[in-house]
Parts: C-alpha cells; sequence; structure tokens
C-alpha cells in the first residue's frame, strides 16, 4: 500500500509522554514494518498538561496523505477541543474525524488497520471496536 493512500492516525493526550508513548506502543505493536502515518500532539505549546489546538493541526498536517485522518484523544477536553476544531472546519485537513475509541487499544488498532491499508470508515469500526476488547 502507498503511504499516500493511507489514513494518518493522530493521538491526542493532555500529556506529550503519554501521546508519544501509545504512539511508540502502536508502531511497535503494529507488526514492525512500515507503518501508516501517525503522530502525537499531547500537552501544551509550552510543554504543561492540557491541549493545544496549535499542536493538533500541525499534528493532523503531518500525517495527511489525502485518505483522511483518524484523531483519538484521551479525556474530555481533548474532546471538546477537537470537536471544536472540526466544527470550525479552519484547521483540520479534509477527511479528518474524532474516533470514540479506547485511546491505547483503539490507537494500536487504528494503526494497524490503516498500515494494512484500511480506509477512514474501516480504521474508525477498528479503533471503536477495541471496546470490546476483554481483559478479564
Amino acid at each position: 500500500m502507498s503511504e499516500e493512500n493511507q489514513v494518518g492516525i493522530v493521538l491526542v493526550s493532555h500529556s506529550g509522554p503519554v501521546a508519544a508513548a501509545v504512539a511508540e506502543l502502536a508502531i511497535g505493536l503494529a507488526a514492525g514494518g512500515a507503518t501508516a502515518p501517525v503522530a502525537a500532539a499531547g500537552g501544551t505549546s509550552a510543554g504543561g498538561l492540557g491541549t493545544s489546538t496549535e499542536l493538533i493541526a500541525e499534528a493532523a498536517r503531518k500525517v495527511d496523505r489525502g485518505a483522511g485522518v483518524a484523531l483519538l484523544v484521551d479525556l474530555g477536553s481533548a474532546v471538546l477541543t477537537v470537536k471544536s476544531m472540526l466544527a470550525e472546519g479552519a484547521e483540520l485537513p479534509d477527511g479528518a474525524r474524532l474516533v470514540d475509541a479506547p485511546f491505547v487499544e483503539g490507537a494500536v488498532a487504528a494503526l494497524v488497520t490503516a498500515s494494512a491499508g484500511g480506509d477512514l470508515d474501516t480504521v474508525e469500526a477498528a479503533a471503536t471496536d477495541a471496546y470490546g476488547y476483554r481483559k478479564a
């Protein structure tokens, strides 16, 4: 699958280190081959806890290959930030979508599916299905 045709993944967390660690984990678990583009957008521009529209927009532009961008978020206000950005329509690429999925498991499922050539709907479905992963 050509990188130009892959869905991009943005991981939005209130913490830069958390977003980066989840991205690293997802890449590591995506079978070690070439992966779809993924970027972490964590914390504020000053390095504190919170969310930054600038960091999110930059990450989305970085991973956009024209096939859509799946945005996975960690906590409530990150959801509100991304929803606001999508409603405004100016800061995110066309085809950007908030994906309702667990942050870690959803990120892994989304990246594996995007790397295998899944379209945005398929990537979203895989990430959302991660809510059903049983641990006991």
